[in-house]
């Protein structure tokens, strides 16, 4: 199973989510070819009903404790409950590019 199947049927077993969608954004990023290390999930689910933001990213920490402890190296989140992300008009905000860059950037080195 891939990082993103594993992440996938983690998120679907722990928030029964009525929109989720988990995107690998590697390759935006200064990674080997066909990494899975950085991640954006979009995910609605009424779970987050009385959550601060803070409180629902903690909740899918705990939840994928297991890969942000191995290779994931970043996991860009955007959670809503249904009533936000209709008022969203079922839309999360773009990721932006990568600021940063590989040892072997000659920018980097000094």
């Amino acid at each position: 199973m891939s990082i993103k199947q594993a992440i996938e049927q983690k998120l679907t077993e722990a928030f029964d989510p009525a929109h989720l969608s988990v995107e690998n954004e590697s390759h935006m990023h200064a990674v080997p070819a066909n990494s899975e290390t950085h991640f954006k999930v979009t995910l609605v689910s009424g779970a987050f009903e009385g959550m601060g933001k803070v409180k629902r990213h903690q909740a899918i920490y705990a939840a994928l404790a297991e890969e942000l402890a191995g290779s994931v190296h970043a996991l860009a989140l955007h959670t809503y409950t249904p009533q936000e992300w209709s008022a969203r008009q079922s839309s999360s905000p773009e990721s932006p590019n990568c600021m940063g860059g590989s040892k072997h950037d000659p920018a980097r080195q000094a």
